[in-house]
């Protein structure tokens, strides 16, 4: 075979392999424009906005007394000689809390009953015998230890919401998984200087062997709702550009990106004043990653052990 023929053949083999493969594109090209292009589905979890009061709350704590009590002290100076009472004994009026001696070096006098004022308790622990008094010096307070307050010091800058008839939970050290409702019986008129609180009273609205004159509480003062609102996680709302944003899951397992206008927020959950409304299903966890018509799959369900 001449070299020029051979020549000839290798070229027109090249030329139907290059024109086999550019038919073998085209065909294919055709194929895949009348075929959808897949999309990414992301995993999110969601939650149905629902209206919700938000309650604000200040905390903060406080002093356990007793409501009506008195300090008692002695009719006259001299040094405690006996008492007849220790801390939590109940007295009557007139009954003998302790006796002081007046009595200089050299000179004898009559001792001196120091005698319970009111009906009641020793909430204080009386002066020890030996102990020298004047006529200022307390000795012991009584109470009445079935009616029990509670004492407590706010910061100035939450006076504004500060009233009478506000609610609070108390909690305890002994019984830290008790909770102990109260209430607000008088806020002071005045500021402490110093400080920079004003003190307020509140008094258990139930009375409890477990409370003790003198424990120490904490106190969850509620002081503000925030109603009529939708609520969400604040975690749930997503910032672009500075604007906050939720996304709404569609029937379509797809989301619509909303802007929003935010209310108050109260232990990680925020109000939703605009764009939302209350039944549809929001993007809660996995809306940092979404943009607008994404196709997401909602876990929530899995979650609560639906099927």
């Amino acid at each position: 075979m001449k070299k020029s023929t051979v020549i000839v053949i290798v070229v027109l083999a090249a030329a139907l392999g290059v024109g086999g493969y550019a038919f073998y594109s085209m065909r294919h090209t055709a194929a895949m424009r009348g075929r959808a292009p897949s999309q990414t589905v992301l995993t999110v979890r969601t939650q149905v906005a629902e209206v919700v009061t938000l309650h604000d709350y200040i905390n903060t704590n406080g002093d356990i007394e007793a409501v009506n009590s008195v300090t008692v002290y002695p009719d006259i100076g001299g040094k405690i000689v006996s008492t007849n009472v220790t801390l939590g004994s109940p007295v009557r009026r007139g009954d003998v809390i302790a006796r002081v001696d007046p009595s200089e070096p050299g000179s004898s006098y009559t001792l001196s009953p120091v005698l319970a004022p009111i009906n009641g308790s020793i909430i204080k622990t009386p002066l020890k015998v030996g102990t020298k008094v004047t006529t200022s010096s307390a000795v012991t307070t009584i109470g009445d230890i079935a009616s029990l307050q509670i004492t407590a010091k706010i910061p100035e800058r939450y006076v504004a919401s500060l009233r009478t008839g506000l609610k609070a939970e108390i909690s305890l050290e002994a019984y830290p998984d008790a909770v102990f409702a109260a209430t607000v019986t008088h806020v002071s008129p005045v500021l402490d200087v110093n400080a920079r609180t004003k003190e307020i009273v509140l008094t258990f609205d139930e009375n409890d062997m477990r409370i003790n004159a003198g424990m120490f509480g904490k106190v969850k003062l509620y002081t503000l709702d925030y109603e009529g609102a939708v609520a969400l996680p604040s975690d749930a709302v997503v910032t672009k550009g500075d604007k906050p944003y939720l996304y709404v899951v569609k029937n379509d397992d797809t989301v619509e990106q909303r802007e929003i206008t935010l209310g108050q927020s109260v232990d990680g959950i925020v109000q939703v004043l605009s764009g939302i409304e209350e039944g549809e299903r929001v993007v809660v966890e996995g809306g940092q990653v979404l943009s607008n018509g994404a196709k997401v799959r909602d876990i929530s369900s899995t979650d609560r052990g639906e099927k």
